[in-house]
């Protein structure tokens, strides 16, 4: 029971005072609270006071010397990163104002190439500093531009130009094998290399003392400084460029190997096609190659490029590249070469269509030349194959011995070229070209050549049988035959199908030495011609390609021919020709009659003479053994209706062949070589004539026709008008030359 009265509230303290009263109280309490967080903080400041005034003396002295320190090194070092960031965007900022726009830097070449182009105007071979022409990261094979990033910097389109993950991994691996930090792996991204290979923005200046060889190893120094140039100028290069841009600049001027700068001539010369349309396969073997071109390059060793182009397959498809099913695919069909790859830059014949052509344009051109030449990769093939199946089939293995071949059309065109057994080569030794040598019974066919051009006749006879000379200041000189025997009275056909000795000597004497010298030299011989009477034995020298040069002479009608590979000359772009061949036939040596008669002597060769066993496919075939002195040179030079051809075999040293002469290893080299050659070609009969029957004096009678034969029991009384002549002249000369047949001669016998 309450006292209240009812209906009244009881009264509260909180009410005593009123409502502003109330408020107020409620502010002091809010203070109170805020105030405490104060409270502990100046109590812990209090507490810190009196530990430092705890720690006084020694001790608070070196810590709070190396809080100065401290304070010290973190002002000097955020101030000195400041002015090195300062200097550092200058220097860029400098290099970014030096850099020229993208389109000049894509073709970075200091010299020109040449492309040489065959008879039908396929691409064989090439020289100098290729370069196809541009590519760009947006139009070259994805799968080029896939494997280049995964081989050379898998992180280039996420980095600002240097890598510090890459430097530090390449500074490891050099340590742990044993090398300085800086030698060996360099980590640089292709951003980097591309700084390298612009050589820092310092061109080439061909009027200074460096050499380009010096100026390119002074680009490739890697020098602390120059690494630290380095990555300036790539950091310059990512602010001036786009990636695509960077990636395009590394893709045209890398080196990739066989003379290819860029990836468009890299892709022509390896692959024969362009960069857009390469394969996984393909774009791994050339990617491959920016480690080491030289040694990398599949034209060198295509084994060795296809294990690096499997390793550049595995890294695509870890990063994503390739699936694992493209991956397998591109390892089952490794990239194959093509055909110009294959042949090595076009070996001897290359070289040799270089050295014909005017140096400004071809050995130290600046620019980019096209030469189309005479070469048929066909017949090339042909000569290569042929000479490969002999010294694999009839020469025992490990003969050092050498060959030749040169093929041509008749009016000195060359359509093949082997210079050595080793075929695939460029710059080596070309022994159809360089290397003089005797030419021994080869040389014959100018013996005779000036006699029936001096009204001799094939059927005139001349005696074989024992013959010396007396060499003012030498001696007697009596020359013999290679088999030491004689024939008697025979015809000039058959002395030159059977490759005898005396009647060239007898003929050569006969018509005059000079004027056997003259027509050599007309046809093409150069060299300087033996000046005694072994003049018509081939004591002379002469290169491959002269002597195959000479006998086209014969076989076109009699006119001279200059061997020639260059059809003509232009530089790339234009349609015009600079230039256009320096060869081809020249001035008439003999007259056209005395050239087929000619012709028909040597065809004798072949179906009769020395010269049988470069028989094939029952075509008229006509050409010459020779073997010189202790069998130290053995040839066959002979003809077609169609081509000419010359082999050659020997030692580079000059040791004597055993058990060859020009009618055996020479002349089957020559037969396979020529079948495959006129492989699809018809048969064409020789431009050989008949030569009408001697006039024979027989007990006062002409006979118009008698036979002639190698021994004709009537030779006491059976002669021709020629022959005559001969004896008459050389005993003009020579008083009686002729030896009394007191034994056999003594030397110079062993040419056929």
């Amino acid at each position: 029971m309450s006292d209240s009265p009812k209906g009244k509230r009881p009264l509260v303290a909180d009410n005593r005072y009123g409502r502003k009263a109330k408020a107020a109280a409620s502010r002091r309490t809010a203070k109170k609270a805020a105030a405490k967080p104060k409270a502990k903080a100046t109590r812990k400041r209090s507490a810190r006071a009196r530990t430092a005034k705890k720690r006084g003396g020694i001790m608070g002295f070196f810590v709070g010397l190396a809080r100065w320190i401290l304070r010290l090194i973190w002002v000097v070092t955020s101030r000195t990163a400041l002015v090195v960031s300062v200097v550092l965007a200058l220097i860029v900022g400098y290099f970014y104002t030096t850099l020229p726009p993208v389109a000049q830097l894509l073709d970075g070449r200091a010299s020109g190439s040449v492309t040489m182009l065959d008879r039908n105007g396929e691409v064989f071979a090439w020289r100098g500093d290729q370069f196809g022409g541009v590519v760009t990261a947006d139009n070259v094979s994805p799968h080029l531009k896939n494997a280049v990033v995964a081989t050379e910097d898998k992180r280039f389109f996420n980095h600002f130009g240097i890598s510090p993950r890459g430097i530090a991994s390449a500074v490891r691996i050099n340590l742990s094998e044993g090398r300085g930090p800086l030698s060996g792996h360099g980590g640089s991204t292709i951003t980097q290399q591309t700084a390298k290979l612009l050589c820092l923005g310092e061109p080439f200046d061909p009027s200074g003392t460096q050499t380009e060889a010096e100026y390119e190893a002074e680009c490739r120094r890697g020098s602390l400084k120059r690494k630290a140039k380095e990555a300036v100028y790539a950091l310059a290069m990512e602010a001036k460029y786009s990636k695509n841009e960077i990636l395009s600049i590394y893709l045209n001027r890398a080196y990739m190997g066989g003379g290819a700068y860029g990836a468009e001539a890299a892709s022509e010369r390896f692959f024969g096609k362009q960069a857009a349309t390469l394969d996984p396969s393909e774009a791994a073997m050339i990617a491959g190659l920016l480690t080491a071109p030289s040694t990398l390059s599949p034209t060198s060793n295509l084994e060795r490029s296809r294990n690096r182009a499997a390793t550049v397959l595995r890294l695509m498809k870890e990063q994503g590249y390739l699936t694992a099913e493209e991956e397998a695919v591109a390892l089952a069909k490794p990239a194959e070469l093509s055909e110009a790859a294959e042949a090595r830059a076009g070996g001897y014949f290359a070289d040799w269509v270089m050295s014909t052509g005017p140096e400004f344009f071809t050995r130290n051109t600046t620019e980019d030349v096209i030469i189309r030449t005479t070469l048929d990769q066909r017949m090339q093939r042909a000569a290569v194959e042929g000479l490969n199946w002999v010294f694999e089939n009839k020469v025992r293995d490990g003969s050092k011995a050498q060959a030749a071949i040169v093929v041509m059309s008749a009016d000195g065109a060359v359509r093949a070229m082997v210079g050595g057994r080793k075929t695939k080569v460029s710059g080596a030794f070309n022994r159809a070209t360089q290397a003089l040598r005797q030419t021994g019974s080869a040389f014959k066919p100018f013996v005779y050549a000036a006699a029936l051009d001096l009204g001799y006749s094939p059927n005139d006879l001349v005696d074989d049988s024992p013959y010396c000379i007396n060499i003012p200041g030498s001696g007697q000189w009596c020359p013999k035959n290679y088999t030491n025997r004689f024939v008697g009275q025979t015809t000039m056909t058959n002395a030159l199908a059977q490759s005898l000795n005396i009647p060239a000597v007898k003929i050569s004497e006969s018509v005059g030495r000079e004027t056997v010298s003259t027509v050599a030299s007309q046809f093409g011989i150069k060299n300087d011609l033996a000046a005694g009477p072994a003049l018509a034995l081939g004591a002379s020298e002469s290169t491959l390609i002269e002597m195959t040069g000479a006998f086209a002479g014969i076989l076109n009608g009699g006119s001279s021919v200059t061997p020639y590979g260059l059809i003509d000359l232009r530089l790339r772009g234009d349609s015009e020709p600079l230039m256009g061949t320096g060869g081809g036939i020249g001035e008439r040596v003999i007259q056209e009659s005395a050239a087929r008669q000619l012709v028909y002597m040597m065809e004798k060769v072949v179906s009769q003479g020395t010269g049988t066993r470069a028989q094939f496919g029952g075509r008229q075939l006509a050409g010459k053994t020779g073997t010189t002195s202790a069998a130290k040179d053995a040839w066959f030079i002979g003809f077609s209706a169609d081509y000419v051809a010359g082999v050659w075999m020997g030692y580079d040293d000059n040791t004597p062949l055993k058990g060859v002469t020009g009618g055996g290893l020479p002349a089957e080299i020559w037969r396979e070589a020529m079948s495959r050659v006129h492989e699809g070609v018809p048969l064409n009969a020789l431009p050989m004539a008949d030569p009408a029957p001697a006039q024979v004096i027989f007990e006062g009678e002409v006979n118009t026709t008698a036979p002639i034969t190698q021994n004709n029991p009537a030779t006491d009384t059976l002669v021709s008008r020629p022959s005559n002549i001969i004896d008459q002249v050389l005993q003009d000369i020579f008083g009686g030359g002729r030896s009394g047949g007191g034994g056999p001669p003594t030397s110079n016998g062993g040419n056929r």
